[in-house]
């Protein structure tokens, strides 16, 4: 499971600044596709060796952020499921007494305490270390979060401190065999009941009460001679419903799942509009490149003008994963297992294919003959070669001249050229391009001696004539 790094502190010091920076939010994978939305307080930073979640306390704490915020549920509850806790306080304002509060709440919980200095800009950084040294805190740096300044030494400081995943490194190896499913969703929208129609069996606990399942749970399947670990995860649901803080926390268990899933099975409840949480969920597969299935559940309910308009709000909302596979099931009744099922091992297979160069290459050229990328500045880039860069998700990596200046669409374009080639369903792919090198670039042309025989003979014959 990914660790978990809190982000704490009294109100505008500068959190939420810190937390878009480290998850990048801004430049999310799929930031710029219509219809994917980001929770804002909750999210991967990846910029590291070792991806880690990151959660901002701020968020969590309601629209009041008092004096004692460290007495809210919520944050204490934040302060319980991290690892590594990031202290960050406002180096204008100084030391203040509620950090002090603060500072003494979080030691009271034995987690390993970073101190971040934050908006340090136009300041002396030793003076200002030397006056927050008074924390007595051992790990302390500054910091500027809004021009991202000193925000690489912090992830730095936090990697060593995380704890080592045993867990995550034996899933990667994929020793079990089995293929990894996080099951994915709103509250009540049929996960648990899913995994027991699986099954054939009471395993999970099934209310009418949203929010039933909380921490995420691992069943191990056999069905049609295959090999499953299904993962289901407390549901996410709207802030505005969330009574209970422990509630919130579902959200880290899902990006947890998630991250340790190969396919993803998002669940839609059919009597429920398509909402933004749906699309969070699948942001979430897709900046972590899972393979998706995408459950409509509780479809034999619904009689044809509610199907016709639920198929048309999903057609709508997700064009952006259209090489997603759309299941209609019923898990109460038993409906559309087998497809189910299917959609996931094609999903996975199609994750999990081993690309060839030489076939990449063959397909670039193609694709590069069919459809030319438009001039830049009247040059036109280059794509010479391609070779496979990874799996889960597929990985191609371009080599080329100008590749920098290659347009968003006709990236999707060679995206699906590929899809299309090697039918790869149900899985995003990543392309990467490399710029290269002109190994010919700043040599200096050295002629053999029978060039440059022939270079005097011409010189020479030059000269005679023009005499």
């Amino acid at each position: 499971m990914l660790p978990v790094v809190a982000l704490v502190g009294r109100p505008n010091v500068g959190k939420s600044t810190l937390f878009n920076v480290l998850t990048r939010s801004r430049d999310a994978l799929v930031a710029d596709m219509p219809g994917v939305t980001r929770d804002r307080h909750y999210g991967v930073c990846r910029t590291g060796e070792r991806p880690f979640v990151v959660v901002d306390t701020g968020g969590l704490s309601g629209v009041e952020e008092a004096m004692d915020v460290l007495t809210a549920k919520q944050v204490r509850l934040a302060i319980e499921e991290a690892n590594v806790l990031v202290f960050v306080v406002d180096a204008r304002d100084g030391l203040l007494p509620q950090d002090y509060a603060i500072l003494n709440e979080l030691r009271r919980s034995g987690k390993t305490i970073i101190a971040a200095v934050n908006k340090t800009d136009g300041l002396e950084e030793e003076a200002v270390l030397a006056e927050f040294s008074a924390f007595g805190v051992g790990n302390i740096l500054p910091l500027s979060a809004a021009h991202n300044r000193g925000t690489s030494d912090l992830i730095a400081l936090i990697l060593p401190l995380l704890p080592a995943d045993e867990e995550s490194t034996t899933e990667a190896d994929g020793e079990d065999g089995s293929i990894r499913v996080a099951i994915v969703g709103r509250p009540n929208a049929g996960k648990s009941t899913l995994i027991n129609r699986l099954l054939g069996e009471e395993r999970l606990i099934v209310s009418d009460v949203a929010g039933t399942t909380r921490d995420p749970i691992r069943v191990p399947l056999e069905r049609d001679g295959k090999r499953y670990t299904l993962i289901d995860t407390a549901g996410i649901r709207r802030k505005a419903r969330v009574e209970e803080a422990v509630e919130k926390f579902s959200v880290i268990k899902t990006l947890q799942s998630i991250a340790a899933a190969q396919v993803v099975v998002v669940m839609i409840d059919a009597r429920e509009n398509l909402a933004d949480q749906d699309l969070t969920l699948i942001g979430y597969a897709m900046d972590e490149g899972r393979a998706l299935v995408i459950a409509i559940n509780k479809w034999d309910g619904l009689d044809k003008y509610q199907r016709d308009e639920c198929q048309r709000a999903l057609d709508r909302r997700l064009v952006f994963v259209e090489w997603a596979k759309q299941v209609f099931i019923s898990a109460l009744h038993g409906s559309g297992m087998s497809e189910l099922m299917r959609a996931v091992v094609r999903a996975h297979a199609a994750a999990t294919k081993v690309l060839v160069s030489s076939e990449l290459t063959k397909t670039l050229e193609k694709a590069y003959e069919s459809y030319q990328p438009p001039l830049v500045n009247g040059h036109a880039p280059k794509l010479r070669f391609a070779h496979p860069g990874g799996t889960n998700p597929p990985t191609i990596v371009i080599h080329g001249s100008r590749t920098k200046h290659i347009a968003p669409a006709y990236q999707r374009y060679l995206e699906n050229f590929f899809r299309k080639r090697y039918r790869l369903e149900g899985t995003p792919i990543r392309i990467a391009f490399r710029e290269s090198e002109n190994p010919y670039a700043g040599r200096k042309k050295v002629l053999t001696k029978e060039q440059q025989k022939k270079a005097r003979r011409r010189l020479s014959d030059l000269i005679k004539r023009t005499r």
